[in-house]
């Protein structure tokens, strides 16, 4: 009787051991979710940084206070092109909120607006003919502008509802006013969700 439960009591020790197996799977598992975690941490950090759009300037392609997802590696390796939807601080201004708009005219171009229509080196803009209405307020494009190196023109697409680079206290926006470009947005109340593209 003795022998018998003296047995057992091995075979539970047995079962109990920690073999070298058993140590290699924890381990194995353990890595691939710290691997996880921090592939998730840079995920978030380059192409999840979160920001809300304020006002009507963007409307009808984005909404007031719809969420935007910013892609803030894509200008560390390319620069921005016509038709991105670019997020930045006014002359870099960390106390500002971050502005959305779309860049119209990119370094070396000559701007205009000319009777409420936008001229990109000497020709109307394709797009103003089709989708945008007369601008009201031609700002300090009413005087040919070129850019420079690094140096970019944005307008919303709600144009006479805009604070952009017709403004004298935003002017051309530089590549370091740029966080990042919008690639996702959030649904909304009036407007859908899904990948912004050109």
């Amino acid at each position: 009787m003795f022998r018998r439960k003296r047995n057992r009591y091995s075979f539970y020790q047995k079962k109990k051991t920690i073999t070298p197996k058993i140590i290699r799977e924890v381990l194995s598992w353990l890595s691939v979710t710290v691997i996880a975690v921090a592939l998730a941490f840079v995920f978030v950090r380059v192409f999840g940084m979160q920001v809300s759009n304020i006002g009507d300037s963007m409307t009808p392609t984005f909404s007031n206070g719809q969420i935007l997802l910013v892609n803030r590696l894509s200008y560390k390796i390319l620069r921005p092109s016509k038709g991105d939807i670019i997020v930045f601080l006014p002359n870099g201004n960390t106390n500002s909120h971050y502005y959305v708009k779309r860049v119209v005219a990119v370094s070396g171009d000559k701007v205009q607006i000319i009777d409420g229509k936008l001229y990109v080196n000497g020709e109307i803009a394709e797009e103003d003919n089709k989708l945008y209405d007369k601008m009201e307020d031609a700002g300090i494009a009413a005087n040919e502008i070129k850019l420079k190196s690094g140096e970019y023109f944005v307008l919303g697409d709600n144009r006479n509802s805009s604070e952009d680079s017709r403004s004298a206290n935003i002017g051309v926006v530089t590549g370091k006013m740029i966080v990042g470009k919008v690639w996702f947005k959030f649904k909304a109340a009036d407007v859908g969700g899904g990948f912004v593209l050109k």
